[in-house]
């Protein structure tokens, strides 16, 4: 029976849309959603309805009825820390998902949104290796400070898919490689994949790590106290700071990278500095998680939006490639990742996980 899977993958202000035929896609859609179409949500679960409807919309116009899907499939959102998985969607999820209580974020709705469309059809709906994704070992897990620990959230869906490709692509097992993967995009995050788990990664949302496009990465610990208290910041503000408007926004007034790279190109030294330390200390991350193998690596795996800049690729490569090989798996593959998740549910290869209540 072939299976015909919807994925959503929301974001801030897009929605972005897919259905599969098995392995094949056969309609894809990216939705923007201007700032004035967003203004009247004062709360993120409120765009539910919103984006939904842009959904089923966007499938009227394809020509593709709802009765027809036989299964839906989302991007995970904010929640408890669980495994690596495919993740039937159900009520203890969306409740706390529409809650937010583990945070709010424009991935918390697509669930929400696959639920809501599977349930009159009869049909089920997942989700696939979400941001929460936890597998780091207990060391990992310890700060200086008792009362902080670090915590994982990272871009588990495509550093998972690209890592499985990669063993494929190897004639090996993932569960018996040693990989690096770094996805560079937005947020850069940094994993230790050992024998089929992540169990080392860089807080990539707004922790710790390189400075990327648009974040911090990991600051000089006086040097954030004197800022916190001296600009006498309010936690909202400085996270919003922290989050979007650092890293290479900050230095060079903007997130995008064919740009700087222009800018570069043009003789901009100011670009081609902030570049280069970007690349310096995503070179770096990748060292230091290197000793999570004792330095013993099978491949190293640059992926996500950045890795699209050959100016990027060879930069970081030039420094890291004394590990171990480099293979370069360019785009975040979201939906397909999504896809190929719920496809591994409903052909019997895998079974789907059950979301349970965090104690």
């Amino acid at each position: 029976m072939d299976q015909i899977i919807l994925v959503i993958n929301l974001g801030a202000t897009s929605t972005k849309l897919a259905v599969f035929e098995n392995e094949t896609q056969t309609h894809g859609a990216k939705l923007h959603h201007s700032s004035s179409a967003l203004a009247g949500f004062s709360d993120i679960v409120e765009q539910k309805e919103f984006r939904e409807e842009v959904t089923v919309k966007w499938l009227t116009s394809e020509g593709i009825a709802l009765e027809s899907l036989t299964a839906i499939v989302a991007r995970g959102g904010l929640l408890a820390p669980i495994p690596s998985g495919t993740y039937s969607i159900n009520d203890t999820m969306v409740e706390q998902l529409a809650q937010g209580r583990y945070g709010k974020h424009a991935s918390n709705l697509a669930a929400l949104i696959a639920y809501d469309l599977s349930q009159p059809l009869g049909i089920p709906s997942f989700i696939v290796d979400p941001v929460v994704v936890d597998e780091m070992e207990p060391v990992a897990r310890i700060s200086g400070n008792p009362k902080i620990e670090r915590i994982c959230i990272f871009h588990a869906l495509n550093q998972k898919a690209n890592a499985k490709k990669v063993a494929h692509f190897l004639g090996r097992r993932y569960e018996d490689l040693n990989l690096i993967v770094a996805h560079l995009g937005g947020g850069i995050s940094v994993g230790a994949h050992k024998k089929g788990r992540i169990v080392d990664v860089n807080q990539a949302l707004s922790g710790e790590g390189p400075f990327s496009p648009e974040r911090v990465g990991s600051l000089p610990t006086d040097a954030l106290v004197h800022y916190v208290f001296d600009g006498g910041y309010g936690k909202t503000e400085l996270i919003k700071q922290f989050v979007g408007r650092s890293g290479l926004v900050a230095h060079l007034g903007t997130n995008d990278s064919r740009e700087i790279v222009a800018r570069i190109h043009g003789g901009d030294e100011k670009a081609l500095f902030y570049f280069e330390t970007m690349c310096y200390q995503i070179a770096k991350e990748i060292g230091r998680i290197s000793t999570v193998f004792c330095g013993i690596v099978d491949q190293i795996v640059l992926t996500g939006g950045l890795a699209y800049s050959t100016e990027l690729v060879e930069e970081v490569a030039a420094r890291v490639e004394f590990i171990a090989p480099v293979t370069v798996m360019p785009g975040e593959n979201e939906l397909e990742a999504l896809a190929f998740g719920a496809l591994r549910v409903l052909t019997g290869e895998e079974e789907a996980r059950e979301y349970k209540e965090c104690s």
